[in-house]
């Protein structure tokens, strides 16, 4: 990475340390997206700013991805390697308002971005999903009646959910898993902000150990070490343990 990048990782991942899930996935899709402002952000479908997000990951880190989850059947820990771009071809959220129509239902209702994820995530517990039906059901009826958001009936709530799911398939990413010690298939599900994040957290940690390093064996700054090619950082890394 060029000085400039490392810094503004840097800047970003300080201020994300102190942030929650959905401030930490704003932080990232902001590098990912740096022309968008917040507002613009905000109103991105999870699914195309996860898509990006796969994409920044792929910049930073490479396309592979390794997943380790244990098994739910034996319990043994489980490591898989995939590439980013499985998942980005995906495909693209469906454009519009959507519907679900059964049993005299009749429900429009829009994608979830990330700013519905925001306010789920700050509703007062056991509040989240009545938040983001709120937010995303455009109309409810039933036999014509309206029916307000949050008093649709469950098996209804899981079509609108299901709908939503199959419209925008990078919004939920979940991988087929089978266990080569006792068979059994399972499914995990890949958060890419909560992946990326953890890597951007281990990135971060790293880079300002070597700051550290280097500021106490030749007095550099941090801008002074950033600006090290990342070759001659770590030579000169090798020479400060071989002293």
């Amino acid at each position: 990475m060029e000085l400039a990048g490392e810094a503004a990782l840097l800047a970003t991942w300080e201020a994300g340390v102190a942030a929650g899930r959905s401030g930490r996935a704003l932080l990232l899709h902001a590098v990912a997206r740096p022309a968008a402002g917040p507002e613009e952000l905000l109103a991105v479908p999870v699914g195309e700013r996860d898509a990006e997000l796969f994409g920044l990951r792929g910049e930073l880190f490479g396309e592979q991805l390794t997943v380790r989850v244990g098994c739910p059947g034996c319990a043994e820990e489980m490591e898989f390697d995939f590439y980013a771009g499985q998942v980005v071809g995906a495909g693209r959220p469906a454009a519009g308002p959507l519907r679900v129509e059964s049993d005299g239902w009749r429900v429009g209702f829009r994608l979830p971005t990330t700013g519905d994820l925001a306010a789920a995530e700050r509703a007062p517990a056991g509040e989240a999903r009545t938040v983001l039906l709120e937010r995303c059901v455009l109309s409810a009826e039933h036999d014509g009646e309206p029916v307000p958001a949050r008093r649709l009936p469950e098996p209804v709530q899981r079509q609108v959910a299901e709908a939503a799911a199959a419209a925008d398939p990078c919004a939920d990413v979940r991988l087929n898993l089978g266990c080569p010690d006792c068979g059994r298939q399972s499914l995990a599900e890949l958060d890419i902000a909560s992946y990326l994040w953890e890597e951007l957290d281990a990135w971060a940690r790293a880079t300002l150990l070597d700051v550290h390093l280097l500021a106490t064996a030749y007095g550099w700054s941090e801008p002074e070490v950033l600006a090290l090619s990342p070759l001659r950082r770590r030579y000169y890394l090798e020479l400060c343990a071989d002293a």
